[in-house]
């Protein structure tokens, strides 16, 4: 181990190469977990609290706001005698460690004993329950941040290599829970091993301590008095790393929706994007480390200017590329990873710059740091709650890069003019920067006019769509087939006639055919509100409560003559919130029927729909004799998962009909109710029709419980024998399926 070189004997001067690299390899290593706890904490959060952007949003915020006041608690202790930098970092990271163990168990408790509060409470709730592992993660930076300027000297290189490593170490945890831990180990294990790697980090900063030897100082001193005064005001550099902040995040919200429209929104989608942004600004900090390092004041603000001038040029082409490119999806795929990659190279170089132009390598650096992290991350928790909240509602993904385009352009200028320079000089990166501002607009007006279009259809489209609503819930697209899709997936269609069904309409219609009397009904999600107007006007149905997360879906309706009246029937009831969330809120709704159109299985959060907790959550609000009817879309795993959960059921066409009591299939009775369907007053079988009675007659047939279109639950189990229940904690098929697990 390095560690063995660093005895009480070696001179400082040979001893301080290896104390650094020592410091490096457990910093990034400490990383590592801070990612996995990250992604598996938001996941845990996000089931308890709902996956709705405004609990997404709460979530993100209070784990950035719990790293930043961290961070200004590491200043604080940074400036303070008798500091040992490892000792610390080896106590945080056994701490984080503990609280890591058993953070899934407090998160489930503290879930069950708040599901009626409010937004407001469950905020603070989110600050509280990330704020303790948090706090001690964001420490962790001005402290080691303070350590290395005593070594080094260096105030932009410490803070270039140290965001280096640890923002590295966590896009390689990102990537590696994405294809190893979460699709093998799910959850619990993610938090087994990142526990495992504080403990083995935490025992080797100690053993750094104890077996290191004091600090190198003297070949430091020189090196301080380079860097004695900062160039650059505190609130300039502050100012401008909380724009930075704000603008990277907002990157981040803009780079992943447009990813996640292309494939899917696929949770592979996810990490993709969160691993190779967080390399792309590892590598950022180091390079801008190395310049800070090597070269003079003036050339180092210079390359930081232009920096933010490349950014600008990387993420003009990012939607150009992504639009034209959209037919051959290896290389449109490829081509995007290196594009969020290099837009995030030139952002992350940023806050080691402003280190270098506004903290001055003596005993406060470490304080200093604190404080520009600090405001960076300020930044951050703006963008989230901003653009992830507010500006996707107003602005869709070719507004927000013409935004972004302004805003880096902005930042660039106030970077090149912060210091003394020649007017040619200003006047020259002046027109450099307002030239690319002016080619990305262009480029994204002409090259991406139907980026929507070309990447759901993984073609050049030839055709608009017929009706497209971006919020911040996501992007709702309408063919001029009157086809729905969500977030570029296939959502339903606008469709309510059984005699042409083209959308299986059949399922809602079927409602009857299991239950008896369906008085009170539940539906979770909207779409294309087919489903919830053939359950509105189904003749035993007294009320119907929709929860639907996105509320573009009720525009989307709106402007549609054959669902639009659902929107005004008095039997309806539309709530906009997560579905499991809403459960969870209102114990007391009980509902004859229950009936989810689950969207496909593979989806990032599709599992908070399809596991077995969430079956265990539905029993809880049928009524005596309830039904729940919902889609698998195929998947086996869901289908057994179902059978396990629930006492009765079968698989109805890619449904699932399960129920704790026996299922009273009555084909009489269904006959009965489609004789007496009628939709804004038109029947939808004529009496006396024969075509009409011989689609009855045909449904009668087909739609027996004994026949080929139903698998009932024993058969079924026979046949998925082997397959694993899907679970809150092994996510189902999201990580797995298209690693090609499933």
């Amino acid at each position: 181990m390095a560690t063995i070189e660093l005895s009480a004997a070696s001179p400082p001067q040979a001893a301080a190469p290896a104390r650094i690299r020592v410091l490096c390899i457990l910093f990034f290593f400490s990383g590592f977990p801070a990612l996995i706890y990250q992604l598996t904490w938001q996941r845990s959060l996000f089931r308890i609290f709902g996956v709705n952007t405004e609990s997404v949003t709460i979530v993100v915020t209070a784990f950035m706001l719990g790293l930043g006041l961290g961070s200004l608690a590491g200043g604080w202790l940074s400036k303070r005698d008798g500091i040992r930098p490892l000792l610390l970092l080896g106590i945080i990271e056994l701490a984080t460690a503990a609280f890591g163990l058993v953070s899934l168990s407090i998160f489930d408790l503290v879930g069950r004993l708040t599901a009626d509060m409010s937004l407001p409470a469950i905020a603070v709730i989110n600050l509280l329950l990330v704020l303790v592992p948090t706090l001690l993660m964001g420490a962790t930076l001005p402290i080691l941040v303070a350590y290395l300027v005593r070594i080094s000297g260096q105030i932009g290189s410490a803070v270039g290599t140290l965001y280096f490593v640890n923002t590295l170490g966590a896009g390689a945890a990102c990537l590696v829970s994405a294809v190893l831990i979460f699709p093998f180990l799910g959850m619990h294990g993610a938090i087994m091993i990142a526990a495992g790697i504080n403990i083995a980090v935490g025992a080797s900063a100690i053993a750094a301590h104890v077996f290191g030897g004091a600090p190198a100082t003297a070949s430091s001193k020189a090196a301080v008095h380079r860097n004695a005064t900062p160039i650059l005001g505190m609130g300039f550099v502050a100012t401008l790393a909380a724009a930075g902040g704000f603008i990277s995040l907002s990157y981040e919200i803009y780079l992943f929706r447009t990813i996640s429209f292309a494939s899917g929104s696929s949770s592979l989608a996810f990490a993709v994007t969160l691993g190779s942004f967080l390399i792309g600004i590892a590598v950022g900090a180091q390079r801008a480390g190395q310049v800070c390092e090597t070269r003079s004041t003036k050339n180092a603000m210079a390359s930081a200017a232009m920096d933010l001038v490349w950014a600008n040029g990387f993420a003009a082409a990012f939607l150009p590329l992504m639009t034209q490119l959209a037919s051959n999806i290896v290389a449109m795929m490829i081509v995007a990873v290196i594009a969020i990659y290099l837009i995030a190279r030139q952002w992350g170089a940023l806050l080691p710059y402003l280190s270098q132009f506004g903290i001055a390598a003596d005993a406060r650096a470490g304080q200093q740091t604190a404080l520009l992290y600090f405001s960076n991350i300020v930044g951050c928790a703006t963008g989230a709650v901003l653009t992830g909240f507010v500006l996707t509602d107003y602005f869709g993904l070719r507004q927000m890069a013409v935004l972004l385009l302004v805003a880096g352009t902005l930042c660039a200028l106030m970077l090149a003019f912060a210091h003394p320079a020649a007017p040619q000089e200003r006047l020259r990166f002046g027109v450099i920067a307002a030239s690319v501002l002016a080619l990305g607009i262009a480029a994204n007006a002409l090259f991406a006019q139907r980026l929507l279009e070309n990447l759901q259809s993984k073609s050049i489209a030839g055709r608009d769509f017929a009706r497209v609503v971006e919020n911040h819930s996501g992007i709702i697209t309408v063919d001029t087939n009157g086809t729905v899709f969500g977030n570029g997936m296939y959502d339903g269609a606008f469709n309510t006639d059984v005699k042409h069904d083209r959308n299986g309409i059949i399922r809602p219609y079927a409602l009857s055919l299991f239950h008896g009397a369906p008085r009170d009904v539940l539906m979770i999600g909207l779409a294309s509100g087919s489903w919830a107007q053939v359950i509105a006007n189904n003749p035993d149905v007294a009320s119907l409560t929709i929860v639907e997360i996105n509320r573009g879906y009720l525009q989307v309706i709106a402007a549609q003559d054959d669902v639009r009246s659902v929107l005004n029937n008095p039997k309806v009831r539309i709530i906009e919130d997560d579905g499991r969330r809403w459960l969870s809120h209102h114990p007391e709704a009980h509902f004859d029927a229950v009936v989810v159109n689950t969207t496909w299985h593979f989806r990032a959060n599709a599992s908070n729909l399809l596991s077995s907790e969430f079956m265990e959550l539905v029993k809880r609000h049928l009524n005596d004799g309830g039904i729940y009817l919902y889609n698998t879309t195929n998947s086996r795993r869901a289908q057994r998962t179902a059978c396990t959960a629930f006492a009765h059921g079968a698989h109805f066409l890619n449904h699932m009909v399960v129920s704790q009591s026996p299922i009273d299939w009555n084909q009489a009775r269904w006959r009965r109710t489609l004789e007496a369907y009628s939709i804004d007053g038109k029947p939808e079988f004529a009496v006396g029709d024969a075509a009409d009675q011989a689609v009855l007659d045909r449904l009668m047939t087909d739609y027996r419980n004994d026949g080929p279109m139903f698998e009932q639950c024993p058969q079924l189990l026979a046949a998925t024998e082997g397959k694993t229940p899907i679970t809150d904690d092994n996510m189902g098929t999201e990580w797995r399926y298209f690693l090609g697990l499933e």
